[in-house]
């Protein structure tokens, strides 16, 4: 079972579920409004936060079923699931295999499109430095996914997501890189997935091309997506417009 948070008091539930080297905390700027409007459930990943490692290789689809799990037992069964980055592929895994759960997904700041050769590359590179130097490692990483623009005046959230980042583990770090590079294509999860579909994206993200997925996805009326003016942090880039959208198209 994964830890979790429960907060807020509204009709529906809503499950956050945060990306690579995140955590519960990494949605704080968003929290007080949206617990107006929802129940919400925060969870940590296996290896991030207070979460201990499950397996050398965590694939998308071992901590999806871990997250239903986790839901069963505090009998959450219907509810609006929200991804960022990592955690974004985690809930397409749980949308393609637990699909009759959800009553949306969000894609937030993520893609359905798997590693390509070269992102493969880069994450087999990384290995070395994860295991040696994992805080060089963090440092690099975090600050690279905020919108080059605004980094000076957003140093203080760069600085909060260094020091969650910080709270993974080298090991759960390592499994992590391990199972993205293993996700497949779940574009075809979007097309026969048939509840409200939400995609919010950066324009300067570097970790999800917010063009190329905005571009190929399948046009269906259930599906709507967002281009913000920002990187690949929205929910400490732009806590209030991302906000906005999510009780705006799923209330």
């Amino acid at each position: 079972m994964l830890n979790y948070i429960k907060s807020g008091a509204g009709k529906n539930t809503m499950v956050l579920v945060h990306g690579f080297l995140e955590s519960v905390e990494i949605w704080k700027e968003m929290l007080p409004e949206l617990e107006e409007k929802f129940t919400l459930i925060r969870v940590n990943l296996p290896g991030h936060g207070n979460q201990p490692i499950v397996a050398e290789v965590q694939t998308m689809e071992l901590m999806a079923k871990l997250l239903k799990e986790t839901l069963d037992e505090i009998g959450v069964s219907h509810f609006h699931l929200v991804g960022h980055s990592m955690g974004g592929y985690v809930s397409l895994a749980y949308a393609e295999i637990f699909g009759e759960d959800l009553k949306s997904l969000t894609l937030f700041f993520s893609t359905y499109f798997p590693d390509s050769e070269e992102k493969k590359e880069t994450r087999s590179k990384s290995f070395r430095i994860i295991k040696e130097e994992f805080r060089k490692y963090v440092y690099a990483g975090v600050s690279s996914l905020f919108g080059p623009n605004d980094r000076e005046k957003l140093q203080p959230q760069i600085d909060f997501a260094k020091n969650i980042a910080l709270e993974t583990s080298p090991e759960g770090a390592l499994a992590s890189v391990k199972g993205m590079m293993e996700r497949p294509d779940r574009k075809n999860v979007l097309e026969n997935l048939n509840c409200k579909i939400l995609f919010i994206t950066g324009k300067h993200d570097t970790a999800a091309d917010a063009k190329q997925i905005i571009e190929n996805l399948p046009k269906r009326e259930n599906i709507r997506a967002y281009m913000l003016d920002c990187g690949h942090q929205g929910q400490l880039e732009k806590p209030k417009i991302c906000t906005e959208i999510i009780c705006e198209e799923l209330i």
